[in-house]
């Protein structure tokens, strides 16, 4: 009955293969369902009759769900085929594409009849060896080396993130009649394969740029909101709205590249040496309370919240702290809680050390840090003029180090990158104070002032950090 199955969606797929090949957007439409919108058909048929393709692109404008119906065109349409895909890591290619993948193959019955998918192969029934796609992460130029066939396609999802010498290995392998490349990304560094696709080798490419603001699947008023508040002209806008790449600015002290390249940071967490919890009170109305909890270097934010109720935000803490020691069972440490202790951030502090004492939090390590004090560090004290900047130089030493997972948050991005550094008289670096902030329309830090708690320590000075 499977065979017979099997055999009838053959049949189907040899009289309507002539069109599919050269109108990607009819198979989707068709086999598996998927509706394009404008850009995504217009790429479509550009991968039909071209063979590079290259795409750079605003937040949630639907890159997944393309390359995912792009790779099922290709291994369904073309005899023989062999289809890569690739990412800068394991998460993003077998969470995400490879995921979606499997979304939009479980969803057409005829290529339920057709392909059996894995979870790292889709394969042609009855052709697994010789008719299949791939999913090889991106991490060393040999695992994107020995892949040779007539039909052949390579997705690249995250492009921006792929290095150079990992995409020359892919580049070398396009050598057959009906080779292909598709690279996907939002334009996060201005350097490599992907930021040349649409600069000096354009000529080479069919490229695509698509703002999230001409996507029917993006939420418009979110997206305005966010231009007003960190401006139409600031790298983070650039790069997560519209799908331009971002512009070098020097006086910007963390930029833009390294918070976006932690996103695909893999970090081993097999053995925790450090668990650490950053809160952020908020002072005024529209200042958020922010909790951060740093895992050796993962990132999370369980409570963001508009708001001084500072009962509540104990309460928070108490249970964030527990549940950090139930999910880590192996871990036998301290779990250092770093409260900014200015303002009313004192009045956590005060009532968390009750609690902590009436509960017998033993392993809980409350450290108050007052933003207006003295830089713990001496030698560190030489080179930043403030706490602050002392914090924030933590952060930054972490992402240039790679030893920082962030969550992709377009608030906490655009917080980190968007405050301003100068050096003053004396040779110390000064970060932009939250009232010149203030002055150039910019709101509080809060989440990005929660995450540089979270990795503070008061003797971890790295001249590694300095500017």
């Amino acid at each position: 009955m499977l065979k017979a199955k099997t055999n009838s969606a053959r049949e189907f797929f040899q009289q309507r293969m002539p069109l599919y090949r050269n109108n990607p957007p009819l198979f989707f439409r068709e086999v598996t369902g998927f509706r394009s919108d404008d850009w995504q058909r217009s790429a479509a048929l550009d991968l039909a009759g071209s063979p590079k393709v290259s795409v750079k692109s605003g937040h949630g404008v639907g890159k997944t769900a393309f390359e995912a119906n792009a790779i099922l065109w290709f291994l369904s349409c073309f005899s023989f085929a062999r289809v890569v895909a690739t990412a800068p890591t394991m998460q993003q290619l077998n969470d995400v594409l490879w995921a979606e993948v499997e979304k939009w193959r479980s969803r057409s019955p005829l290529l339920c009849q057709l392909l059996t998918w894995t979870k790292t192969y889709v394969y042609v029934n009855g052709y697994e060896k010789r008719w299949f796609a791939v999913a090889k992460t991106a991490s060393k130029p040999e695992n994107m080396q020995g892949f040779h066939e007539d039909n052949m396609l390579i997705v690249v999802d995250e492009a921006s993130g792929v290095e150079d010498e990992i995409m020359e290995a892919i580049l070398a392998t396009l050598s057959g009649g009906n080779n292909k490349l598709l690279m996907c990304a939002n334009p996060t560094r201005t350097s490599g394969t992907f930021y040349d696709s649409h600069t000096r080798d354009r000529a080479m490419y069919k490229c695509h740029t698509v703002s999230s603001l001409d996507s029917k699947r993006t939420n418009k008023d979110n997206i305005s909101a966010f231009i007003r508040k960190y401006g139409a002209e600031s790298n983070v806008v650039k790069v997560r709205v519209y799908g331009e790449f971002p512009t070098q600015e020097d006086d910007v002290y963390i930029p833009l590249f390294l918070i976006e390249g932690s996103f695909s940071i893999e970090l081993d967490l097999k053995k925790i040496e450090r668990i650490s919890i950053g809160c952020d009170v908020a002072r005024y109305g529209d200042d958020e309370t922010v909790i951060v909890t740093n895992v050796d270097g993962e990132i999370s934010m369980p409570v963001i919240r508009k708001g001084q109720d500072l009962m509540k935000t104990v309460g928070d803490l108490v249970i964030i702290y527990r549940k950090l020691l139930d999910n880590h069972p192996k871990y036998k440490g301290k779990v250092y809680v770093n409260i900014d202790d200015t303002g009313l951030g004192g009045g956590v502090t005060d009532r968390l050390q009750e609690v902590a004492k009436e509960q017998r939090l033993h392993r809980m390590v409350i450290v108050p840090v007052n933003f207006g004090g003295k830089i713990p560090d001496e030698k560190a004290s030489a080179y930043y003029s403030n706490i602050t900047t002392y914090m924030w130089s933590i952060v930054r030493d972490m992402l240039e180090s790679s030893k920082l997972r962030l969550i992709n948050d377009d608030e906490l991005a655009a917080q980190l990158s968007i405050r301003k550094y100068t050096v003053s008289s004396n040779g110390k670096i000064e970060l932009e104070s939250k009232k010149e902030m203030k002055k150039r329309g910019v709101g509080s830090p809060d989440r990005a002032d929660a995450l540089a708690l979270s990795c503070y320590r008061e003797k971890i000075f790295d001249l590694g950090s300095l500017i």
